[in-house]
């Protein structure tokens, strides 16, 4: 009996994700209310306490359960009840600045050629850094977080779609649109060129560094003068002659 009412409470969870409120868990379903269960579960796995459920879980609810209010079909869920879905309409209200992750590897391709779709159908954007950086970390433990200028996008052409309450879909955003990090190695050779003394001489204490020209002279110097000494004492006559 526990666990029917574990079952149950985890339908109806998985059913208000997908056909309630996916944006509020990174989710963007497609035209027929699609997710990848693997994205899925990533999704699932970021929420406190649910990090426990696998595929075999929506397997069990599909069998077990009389009417599940979910449904699978190949490598992909949806809720079967999809009303309260956002519809991917233009949007006509849009933040000045987005959000998006990319891949460290993909990083240098961006920076070149603009922001194109990776894994799914459309770019997707948010109004939120933390939920872009979330979803982000489910393609790269360490992904790149991108801020798209909106005003400048759509004046050059570039349609932004609805997707929930945070999510904007774009097909791709251009090179000027958009600003990033600088790449790795041009940010370590910033910084070492920033923290990086000039390089100049290194003197120790009580040291100096001799020329042989100076010491040739100062040896000359030395013996013309020990030799004009010897001569002045030559021309005194000796205290006998006195």
């Amino acid at each position: 009996m526990a666990q029917q009412r574990s079952l149950k409470q985890l339908s109806k969870f998985l059913s208000y994700i997908l056909g309630h409120k996916p944006a509020e868990f990174g989710l963007v379903p497609d035209r027929d209310g699609f997710v990848k269960i693997k994205e899925f579960l990533k999704a699932v796995h970021e929420e406190e306490g649910l990090t426990y459920i696998r595929r075999s879980d929506i397997d069990e609810i599909l069998i077990t359960m009389f009417n599940p209010p979910i449904e699978i079909k190949d490598n992909y869920i949806r809720a079967k009840h999809r009303d309260n879905l956002t519809r991917h309409d233009p949007a006509h209200t849009l933040p000045k600045l987005l959000y998006t992750c990319v891949r460290r590897k993909a990083y240098p391709f961006v920076l070149d050629k603009g922001i194109f779709p990776m894994g799914s159908s459309h770019v997707i954007l948010s109004s939120k850094r933390e939920m872009a950086e979330r979803m982000g970390r489910r393609k790269d433990r360490m992904p790149v977080l991108l801020t798209v200028q909106t005003q400048q996008s759509l004046e050059k052409g570039t349609l932004f779609y609805e997707a929930g309450d945070t999510l904007f879909l774009a097909e791709s955003i251009r090179t000027d649109c958009f600003t990033g990090p600088p790449l790795p190695k041009q940010k370590d050779a910033a910084i070492i060129k920033e923290t990086l003394p000039e390089k100049r001489e290194q003197k120790f204490p009580g040291s100096f560094i001799m020329d042989l020209k100076d010491k040739k002279r100062t040896k000359e110097a030395a013996w013309n003068k020990d030799l004009k000494k010897l001569k002045k004492q030559k021309r005194k006559p000796p205290p006998w002659r006195k």
